[in-house]
């Protein structure tokens, strides 16, 4: 623990815990006022990921190919699910942010190496929220320069209140902004009947082809997002939340993935009628223009549809800064709760701050490359997809870290094929934002063989090094039965024995390393080669 403001009262949007609460004659009423006072870091981060280029992207996939991936989304589920409910364990068991978990536990070299990429990330994905909040001022005909400045200093005020209760509450007043969607998804007029076949039917409306098999893994790459896992984990912490309410928080992200979907979907539905009723079908420019569409068809909708892309935008900013601000806490070792005021914890409001009036900054400037931004957003974010994963899935592992509470075998199993999943998009993404004339469905197909040689031939290399070596019968697995799981607590990081990877481990690290190292010096290649034409 790095800041004592993270002790105390549980303190949300919709009630207070005492921590002297008892616990005991739980009543239905009991639960629901319990489950009230929870719900909070859990919806955030979905809704929050919903946020500008969620917008575009869904509404891209809307425009060009209708309802025919609203499958993906039903896919995304348990990957959400997985994910997150991970990040809930971890942050109620251990009271210490993502960040600092991986530094305390893997070495400050991996954990720069990871955070390090976070930071990079989260402020180019903060420059996009405000280039969609510029096109909203756009479509209302209003200056971006007093909308983009005003968005700013709104986002400054909403999380320097110095009270954690007045903060959530100002997100869910931008969520409830987000029910909009569904009025807005009734006056497209929908097609039920498709939209449920789609639903649970996988196809591709023109069938497979090199950008719809881009576009589903943009579709990925939006919504399984790696600052998601710094966010809740850290917001949780911020909260309080302890392990005797893990039950109440899984319920709070599950209740997240459900509506982030609803709201993709609707996106991706709404979208489909501005093509068809302005014949604009497979003609996607960016969610201003698909507003501007809707326009055309009905102000009303039009509207609606830029306010849904401004909400998204504020959520999405809100959250992923914070998200970055928490890193920063936990990496520099400075007070970092929303229950402190500024002179309190001036360094992180002072990052919080610095990084949106940068951003909003940046996207003021005439003839910035806010496109070449939004691309290289998606490619970075395609290519972080599976590290931040890893290092979740090997917290989760950590029996020293969360004890009783350590990832189960069918749980590591779901997880690691889901980590093979991103890894596999993860490539193909890199591979065609470098080699654009490369063929997609050709690149999948060798990949994924590669892949599967390659994980063939470590696992039995590692079983040939151990055998050679001798391998020592490993140590005793710690036992605790007859915990209570509810009470439990990570030790002080000091009293943890130290991280002792395997050959496989350590092989594994060292090529998603070697892989990230890579990609990203190509990438920063591309960017220089279509920011000098």
């Amino acid at each position: 623990m790095l800041d004592s403001a993270h002790l105390g009262d549980i303190e949300g949007a919709f009630g207070r815990i005492s921590v002297t609460d008892p616990d005991t004659g739980r009543t239905l009423k009991t639960r629901l006022l319990t489950m009230a006072a929870i719900v909070g870091p859990g919806l955030i981060v979905m809704v929050g990921d919903n946020d500008a280029g969620g917008v575009a992207t869904y509404a891209q996939a809307g425009q060009n190919y209708g309802y025919s991936l609203l499958w993906v989304l039903l896919l995304l589920i348990p990957v959400l699910v997985v994910n997150q409910e991970m990040v809930v364990r971890l942050g109620a068991v251990t009271g210490v942010g993502h960040a600092r978990l991986i530094n305390e536990r893997f070495g400050r070299g991996w954990g720069w190496f990871s955070v390090g990429d976070l930071f990079a990330l989260n402020f180019l994905t903060i420059v996009t929220e405000f280039i969609g909040i510029s096109l909203v001022a756009s479509y209302f005909g209003i200056s971006r320069y007093i909308v983009v400045p005003t968005a700013a200093v709104a986002l400054i005020a909403i999380m320097a209140s110095g009270s954690f209760r007045r903060w959530e509450r100002a997100m869910f007043v931008f969520i409830a902004i987000s029910v909009v969607q569904i009025p807005m998804l009734l006056l497209s007029h929908p097609d039920w009947g498709q939209a449920a076949r789609d639903f649970v039917i996988p196809g591709i409306k023109g069938g497979v082809s090199s950008d719809a098999v881009l576009l589903i893994i943009a579709i990925v790459g939006t919504t399984v997002a790696p600052w998601q896992l710094f966010f809740q984990q850290s917001n949780i912490i911020d909260k309080r939340i302890t392990p005797r309410f893990i039950r109440y928080e899984r319920a709070d992200t599950v209740l997240g993935a459900v509506v982030v979907v609803i709201g993709a979907a609707a996106l991706m539905m709404t979208a489909d009628y501005a093509a068809r009723s302005t014949g604009t079908i497979g003609d996607f420019v960016d969610a201003g223009e698909v507003a501007h569409l809707l326009g055309m068809s009905s102000s009303t909708l039009g509207s609606i549809f830029a306010i849904v892309l401004l909400d998204a935008s504020i959520v999405g900013a809100a959250a992923v800064t914070l998200s970055t601000s928490y890193a920063f806490g936990d990496v520099f070792g400075v007070k970092h709760s929303l229950h402190r005021g500024f002179k309190d914890a001036k360094q992180f409001y002072l990052s919080y701050s610095a990084m949106i009036a940068l951003a909003a900054g940046i996207t003021l400037i005439p003839g910035a490359p806010l496109g070449l931004i939004t691309t290289a957003v998606q490619a970075l974010a395609g290519l972080l997809l599976p590290s931040a994963t890893v290092f979740l899935l090997l917290l989760c592992n950590d029996r020293q870290v969360l004890g009783p509470w350590a990832n189960r075998r069918w749980l590591n199993i779901v997880a690691g094929l889901i980590v093979g999943i991103l890894l596999l998009l993860s490539g193909i993404l890199m591979a065609t934002t470098l080699f654009p004339d490369l063929d997609v469905r050709s690149v999948s197909i060798d990949l994924a063989v590669a892949m599967t040689v390659v994980a063939c031939a470590a696992m039995l290399g590692v079983k040939v090094l151990e055998r050679l070596r001798g391998a020592a019968a490993p140590a005793p697995a710690v036992e605790f039965d007859g915990v209570d799981k509810s009470q439990w607590r990570m030790p002080p990081l000091a009293l943890l024995e130290p991280v002792s990877w395997s050959s496989g481990t350590k092989l594994g690290m060292l090529a998603l390393r070697g892989y990230l190292v890579v990609g990203a010096i190509l990438l920063v290649v591309k960017a220089v080669e279509l920011g000098m034409g």
